[in-house]
């Protein structure tokens, strides 16, 4: 048996329309008077939309789905900015906008976490330690802390300091030396020219100075010779003393910074010592004797380096003082002799081989 359910719809819109059409009564008061017919509208009412559940409630579920299937997607709905009848650049979809927690971290941030860690490590442990160090300094300048001293080797270590203070003099007297001398062979060398000159111009005193131009020159000669030799005696003792022991004071500034930081760390682990032994206590000395152990095994490695080289420089130094002292000797003695085969001699037992003129300026290539 077939049964015809008006369409909801339409019995809506009959009641919104009466409604719509009603009047509502105010009394003197400003108080709405119910209608006995507006009991029966909602009476009406009810009735009609209890039958449409009844019936439409099946059909109204399948609806639902069917929307909710169907229906846009949220993650594609478009977010208009601007007004009303704005163009389609003003259109933002929602896809690309992300909260912030929901982008994870790849490699490459994990990489940068990475290091920032190290860094931090790195400063907290250079921090202790500058403390530790500067601590231990004030304390033995002041007479209040104790430090390890090796008698034997500080005496070694004063001696090289004192013995490079006279190289280095040595070295800026040889200096001068050489400027002033190359300065005297320069000016024999325009007296000779300007004696030269004057023979041919001056019949009456041609031989007078002839012969002394002849001198100058073989003067000047002679100048150029011992320059030779002097230059190889300076150039020998400026590395002896800025390459040699430059080198080997290099290493005990290492030597003295580590004697510094062991001494700290020993500090540090006996003051531990004379604590409470509770549980956190032992775990920070247990810290502590390890690296004091560190310590003390780099101090013991570059006192061993140390002592070393100084024995090493002591057998260079004086190898190299032997030959240059002697150099210098024959050639001073040789110029001033007047002897120019034993000056040139000098230099051939050497190997010292001297600069043609002109070659001490370097060409174009070496100036690019």
């Amino acid at each position: 048996m077939a049964v015809h359910v008006p369409p909801t719809c339409s019995m809506a819109d009959s009641i919104m329309s009466r409604a719509a059409t009603m009047e509502i009564p105010i009394n003197s008061n400003g108080d709405s008077r119910a209608l006995p017919e507006d009991d029966g509208l909602e009476q009406a009412a009810k009735s009609q939309w209890s039958l449409a559940e009844k019936v439409g409630s099946s059909g109204e579920t399948r609806d639902l789905q069917q929307v909710m299937v169907s229906g846009p997607n949220l993650n594609e709905t478009s977010i208009v900015s601007g007004g009303y009848g704005g163009t389609a650049e003003g259109i933002i979809p929602t896809s690309s906008i992300k909260g912030p927690n929901m982008h994870q971290g790849g490699p490459a941030e994990e990489a940068t976490r990475g290091v920032a860690v190290e860094k931090l490590d790195f400063m907290r442990k250079w921090g202790m330690n500058t403390y530790k160090c500067t601590k231990q300094m004030i304390s033995e300048r002041f007479g209040r802390g104790s430090r390890t001293v090796d008698l034997e080797l500080e005496a070694q270590i004063e001696v090289l300091r004192d013995t490079k203070r006279k190289y280095e003099n040595v070295l800026r007297l040889a200096r001068a030396l050489t400027n002033h001398f190359y300065s005297m062979v320069q000016t024999q060398h325009a007296l000779g020219d300007t004696f030269a000159d004057l023979s041919q111009k001056s019949p009456e005193l041609r031989d007078e100075f002839g012969y002394n131009a002849e001198t100058q020159k073989l003067l000047c000669k002679n100048g150029e010779t011992l320059l030779g030799a002097i230059n190889f005696f300076v150039s020998s003792i400026n590395t002896l003393v800025n390459k040699t022991m430059e080198d080997t004071l290099l290493t005990i500034k290492k030597y003295e910074d580590a004697r510094l930081e062991y001494d700290a760390y020993r500090a540090d682990l006996e003051e531990l010592n004379l604590g409470p032994r509770d549980a956190v206590t032992m775990a920070r000395i247990d810290v502590a004797q390890q690296q004091y152990q560190v310590q003390k095994d780099k101090y013991e490695r570059l006192r061993s380096d140390v002592t070393i080289k100084l024995k090493f420089l002591e057998e260079n130094k004086v190898k190299v003082m032997h030959k240059q002292l002697l150099l210098f000797h024959n050639a001073i003695s040789a110029y001033f002799a007047g002897n120019q085969q034993q000056l040139e001699q000098t230099l051939q037992q050497f190997n010292i081989k001297l600069k043609p003129p002109g070659e001490d300026k370097p060409s174009w290539l070496e100036e690019q």
